[in-house]
């Protein structure tokens, strides 16, 4: 029987000072400006998208593999970058993942064709995935217990800044400069955090295991790299992310999405039987008979169900139905991000976390991000005003859990292997808004195609064949009980994930007490 590598070798303590690196807070700052230009070319395309197709003629699959390039080239290689970085160097990989990205954004930014933008996407993707999951991992080795709820909710803040300011961003460059411009304009940002990176963050990496089991196992260099794991592990995660998002385009049940999922399945299955075999895993399989691991990893997939899908649909709502602008839209979204940006920033949410413990304010959060989706779902349609309010209770609920969901998976993780955390954390929302994009986009689609008196796929394409005022108030009040139908499902899934996550973490810390 394969033992555990914590029960191998006992993780041995980082570097750092017990008082945290004295330019912490500063390393921070650099870590965030890193993160920022991941999140913001996450939503930032998407504005751009007229433009591509006008000036590059792209076409409708060109858009879409423009845009899934980097996401599943990143959430691919989520875990071993993680892995990668706790073997070799976390700021190695961290300063190797800037460069990518600056790379990969001058290209992006020069392409003249379809196919180099996408595979100029696919480039940043893996610099993504490398910034993703090192920053977590060198923002736990360099903070104390005490400070790291409260680093870790300033980086889920600079995140939701990122998502909310992508739209905005897009939309003001586009109005001054050509489609490219989105691209460089990372440039300048990746260079100078790569020259913070290399001066002002320290190294660190896994410790190697001791010298007495180097030579019990016959391997005179220990913990060799798990490079079957590695390749299983990036082929199964982007071919369940693929599944995810090719389901509403195709159909779920069509050859390529069902064709898709298996492999993601079986691959992912060997990927697991695998860890659990080998002497030196990439993942411990342990970690998920950790009652604080897997109810921290169950509330993080369930909140970024809830807010990815949602505000997929939201904006979606606001400019079809509403007729708002795409900048517009943006705007009107913004208060959610502003809302986790204000109470990360001021401390406020990591000291209701702490007053509340991590259960409680896990589940109690992931209450009030319920309570938000609800009250968009029966108030959108009467104004902007409940809209607002629930933007307000979604940010507001996870501002609070969405951190301690984090710290909750990091610290139920050996600080050895922090870049393993980072790789499933990033992981977790990848997933997490994939699946609420699909599930909660088919829903509505399903309830709107039920609707509609005119046969058509999409809301566009229904009020473009609608021949009269009455048809297309009929189309538009499809699309509102659709989105309506979609959010409260949205919601009780939320509240759902956050009574079993709670209870999970509650039992946890009771075990730990006895």
């Amino acid at each position: 029987m394969t033992t555990s590598p914590q029960e191998q070798a006992p993780a041995q303590p980082q570097p750092e000072a017990p008082g945290g690196h004295p330019q912490r807070w500063l390393i921070l700052g650099v870590l965030c400006l890193a993160v920022l230009t991941v999140v913001l070319d996450n939503t930032v395309l998407n504005v751009a998208i007229p433009s591509l197709t006008r000036e590059l003629g792209a076409a409708t699959s060109d858009i879409q593999w423009m845009i899934n390039a980097y996401s599943l080239v990143q959430s691919g290689l989520l875990l071993t970058a993680g892995s990668a970085a706790d073997r070799y160097g976390r700021k190695k990989m961290l300063a190797a993942g800037l460069a990518l990205f600056g790379v990969g954004s001058l290209v992006a930014g020069l392409a003249d064709s379809t196919g180099q933008l996408i595979a100029a996407r696919a480039g940043m993707g893996v610099g993504g995935a490398l910034l993703m999951t090192t920053v977590l991992a060198v923002a736990i080795q360099i903070f104390t217990p005490e400070e790291q709820p409260k680093a870790i909710g300033i980086w889920a803040a600079v995140n939701s800044l990122g998502f909310a300011a992508g739209p905005l961003l897009g939309g003001f460059m586009l109005n001054h400069f050509w489609w490219g411009a989105i691209f460089l304009i990372n440039i300048p940002v990746a260079a100078l955090a790569l020259v913070a990176v290399v001066v002002l963050v320290p190294e660190s990496k896994n410790p190697p295991p001791s010298s007495r089991l180097r030579s019990s196992r016959g391997d005179p260099h220990g913990d060799r790299p798990d490079l079957l794991g590695a390749v299983l592990s990036t082929i199964g995660m982007a071919a369940l992310v693929y599944a995810i998002i090719s389901g509403p385009e195709h159909g779920w049940t069509s050859g390529r999405v069902l064709l898709t999922a298996v492999v993601a399945v079986v691959v992912l299955a060997a990927f697991a039987y695998w860890e659990s075999r080998i002497p030196y895993p990439m993942i411990d399989m342990h970690f998920f008979r950790n009652r604080r691991f897997t109810g921290a990893v169950s509330g993080g997939v369930l909140i970024t169900f809830g807010m990815g899908g949602s505000l997929f649909l939201l904006t979606q709502h606001m400019q079809f139905v509403l007729g708002y602008e795409p900048l517009e839209a943006g705007l009107r979204t913004a208060p959610l991000a502003l809302m986790i940006v204000a109470l990360n920033f001021t401390g406020v949410a990591a000291k209701w976390a702490a007053r509340l413990g991590t259960p409680l304010a896990i589940g109690l959060g992931m209450a009030v991000m319920a309570a938000g989706l609800a009250a968009i779902a029966t108030m959108a349609s009467g104004g902007y005003a409940g809209t607002l309010l629930g933007l307000v209770l979604i940010g507001t609920g996870a501002a609070v859990a969405s951190p301690a969901m984090s710290h909750a998976i990091m610290s139920a993780i050996p600080p050895e292997k922090a870049g393993v955390g980072g790789g499933i954390n990033g992981t977790v929302a990848e997933f997490g808004t994939g699946l609420g994009v699909a599930v909660l986009g088919a829903l509505l689609n399903s309830r709107f195609a039920a609707l509609i008196p005119v046969a058509a796929t999409s809301l566009p394409a229904a009020l473009a064949a609608a021949g009269s005022a009455e048809e297309k108030a009929e189309i538009t009040d499809a699309f509102s009980s659709g989105l309506e139908t979609s959010l409260l499902v949205g919601a009780l899934a939320v509240l759902l994930g956050g009574l079993v996550a709670g209870a999970l973490l509650r039992r946890a810390e009771r075990g730990d007490s006895a």
